[in-house]
């Protein structure tokens, strides 16, 4: 009994109310080709990577329970079927573009899958070489999905094929691609309406990130912007407001101009500083460089030189700014904070990182050389002092949506966000 309801699930026709929107990918500013995009959704935490020149398609789709009588839409029709091995069947597309036509076996597995260009006209595919049993075939476009059931009471040769027919003469699909212009590859993911996506684009050395609430088919433009520290380290930036930020924390080992900045490992060298210094967490950079950053204290970032040129550590008024535009103290923690349990200690209270800021919590190295509160703190300096020994600085804790401000020694260590000139 539970194996025919769940081929009466499979096999039902689609519910118009499907998500269906496709998203395709340019760039401005530094570059205007984008090699590569990592698309997040920071509701699900999923994620995938797709080409630059690839289309992402986003789609919810909802089945409901119906008959299993050979039904087929007058857009799609299939004969022989049943069939013992080989079918034809014919698409009326109602208008033209990239389609993908994709079939399903009963268990819901994908076993072949090929993208066509189809004409506002019926055009017809012969599918071969499947095994008995029940299948489905899928075809969707940019503004329509379409989809059948066969039936195999044969034996195939086990090598699957869908082929385009032309005047009764197989199309190689992979030779022919060249002769329709602007045919796109896409990447299907999971999507449901109100999901807030992080989009990061890539192009050589520059990499820039957006978010946004698909509710259409639209282009996301990547402003790319030079971000390389003195280590060439290269940083992917996020546009704010009017404001352009670095989204990591810095991990430089140099300033701008290639000098070396002081390594202090000792605790009792670290609390007698008054010159620049900085560390990695607990002194281990193989773990917590590239996550998390390094830890400066205030007179490195006093030098005016620790940021990438262009760039610099911004000053409390600069970090109101950009408080402000994202609604204040009282929320703004949530909007910089990075999702999920990964880096934040659980719960990472009402973390959405609806801004692409991707805050992480880097923890701190106290003024007496002890380290403390990784995956709980985030603190980043300012570059305002607030008198000879104090400087003001931002900070954020897994338990609070709040942004928070307080004032701490110039021999602290803690994070640099630097700020676009």
């Amino acid at each position: 009994m539970k194996k025919i309801l769940f081929l009466l699930a499979f096999f039902s026709e689609p519910k118009a109310n499907a998500q269906n929107y496709f998203i395709t990918f340019t760039g401005t500013g530094a570059s205007s080709t984008v090699s590569t995009v990592k698309v997040e959704n920071l509701g699900t935490g999923t994620s995938l990577i797709l080409s630059g020149d690839q289309i992402l398609h986003l789609t919810s789709i909802v089945t409901g329970v119906n008959s299993i009588e050979n039904r087929q839409s007058s857009e799609l029709k299939i004969y022989p079927n049943p069939t013992t091995g080989n079918s034809i069947f014919q698409i009326s597309p109602p208008d033209a573009g990239s389609a993908v036509i994709t079939l399903f076996d009963m268990t819901g597995k994908q076993v072949a899958q090929i993208q066509s260009y189809l004409e506002n006209s019926m055009q017809e595919f012969r599918l071969s070489g499947i095994n008995s049993g029940f299948y489905l075939i899928s075809v969707r476009g940019r503004t329509y999905k379409y989809s059948g059931k066969l039936l195999c009471n044969g034996k195939g040769e086990g090598m699957i094929s869908i082929e385009k027919i032309s005047n009764n003469k197989a199309v190689d699909e992979k030779a022919s691609k060249t002769d329709y212009k602007g045919t796109q590859a896409t990447v299907d993911m999971q999507y449901t309406t109100g999901d807030r996506l992080k989009f990061t684009g890539f192009s050589g050395n520059y990499s820039t990130v957006k978010t946004d609430i698909p509710a259409q088919d639209k282009t996301i433009t990547f402003n790319f912007i030079s971000c390389t520290d003195g280590d060439n380290n290269n940083y992917p930036v996020v546009i704010i407001g009017t404001q352009v930020w670095m989204a990591e924390n810095l991990k430089t080992t140099k300033y701008k101009d290639g000098t070396a900045i002081p390594l202090v490992t000792g605790g009792t060298a670290w609390s007698n500083l008054s010159t620049p210094g900085y560390c990695w967490y607990n002194n281990n950079e193989s773990t917590y460089k590239n996550t998390f950053g390094g830890l400066y204290n205030w007179y490195t970032v006093n030098t005016g030189n620790l940021c990438p040129t262009g760039w610099h550590v911004p000053g409390s008024n600069e970090w109101t700014t950009l408080v402000d535009y994202l609604g204040g103290t009282s929320v703004a923690g949530g909007k910089l904070k990075e999702t999920g349990s990964t880096h934040w200690t659980s719960p990472n209270f009402g973390a959405t990182n609806e801004s692409g800021f991707t805050a992480r919590p880097g923890g701190a190295c106290r003024s007496v050389g002890e380290f403390l509160y990784i995956s709980d703190y985030g603190d980043w300096w300012s570059a305002t002092e607030y008198d000879a020994t104090h400087v003001l600085d931002r900070y954020l804790h897994y338990s609070l949506i709040e942004v928070n401000s307080g004032l701490f020694t110039k021999q602290a260590g803690f994070s640099v966000r630097c700020l676009k000139d």
